[in-house]
């Protein structure tokens, strides 16, 4: 395997670890003060009422992880093809996931950069990866 897609691979790896977490603190603990400070939830009542939807949206996040870390396990594994059909699914994903982010207010730009920057770096590395073999 290419150095470049060793990256691609390391890369989507963290963005998956990043997105477990983002689960975490979506899905188990977003009344607590620390997930209400991430989020900038004003206050734990907030926070009730939006509980089912971050828990729901944290689910999100936690498959998109698995299709990530998973697809590199198959990549490791010798399936080539269906490991990197979910590697550029899953960061596309990630990526896409960001870019809205982005729309939704400057105030989520930090978050977004957070959130978007491994997988652009695992994206790119794929493509570079598969178009110029090293």
């Amino acid at each position: 395997m290419s150095v470049l897609l060793v990256i691609s691979g390391v890369c989507a790896v963290l963005a998956g670890l990043v997105h477990v977490y983002i689960w975490f603190l979506e899905s188990i603990i977003w009344t607590s003060p620390r997930a209400r400070k991430v989020f900038g939830i004003a206050s734990e009542t907030e926070a009730d009422a939006t509980r089912s939807l971050a828990f729901n949206q944290g689910f999100y996040n936690l498959f998109l992880a698995i299709g990530a870390i998973l697809g590199v396990v198959l990549v490791l594994a010798g399936n080539t093809v269906t490991g990197w059909t979910l590697v550029v699914f899953s960061t596309a994903s990630m990526l896409g996931a960001a870019v809205i982010l982005v729309g939704s207010g400057r105030k989520y730009l930090n978050s977004a950069f957070k959130q978007g920057t491994l997988p652009l770096i695992a994206l790119l590395f794929a493509l570079l990866g598969s178009s110029f073999p090293v």
